[in-house]
């Protein structure tokens, strides 16, 4: 893991984990402006050849990490996500249900994003 890079990519929606020049996992997200503003991880995915290594958890932490700098929260949809958030509530806060909820009705609205 000590060779691995997290770069944020917002504007595409991506927190990557790059090993060298090869994106190995990400965290694909978007960021919710109503009814707050949030991260909401929607998929993680490691490339097979890199699984068993942390790639995921470092990723959830870092998305966390990017929320609290930023003042906001993190509403995970995706399962990975979510899991990784029950085992870690000191670095995960809970969100609120209205905002999971105001952040399903977002991916409803936009099908085709992820």
């Amino acid at each position: 893991m000590s060779d691995i890079e997290i770069r944020d990519n917002r504007a595409g929606g991506l927190l990557e984990a790059l090993d060298g020049d090869e994106v190995v996992g990400r965290i694909e997200y978007f960021v919710l402006e109503s009814p707050a503003r949030a991260l909401v991880p929607v998929h993680t995915i490691v490339e097979p050849a890199h699984e068993g290594k942390g790639i995921a958890g470092s990723l959830a932490r870092e998305l966390y990490a990017i929320a609290a700098r930023e003042d906001i929260v993190v509403a995970p949809l995706c399962p990975y996500v979510v899991k990784w958030a029950e085992r870690h509530p000191q670095e995960a806060p809970a969100v609120q249900p209205e905002l999971l909820r105001a952040a399903m009705d977002w991916l409803d609205a936009h099908p085709g994003r992820f």
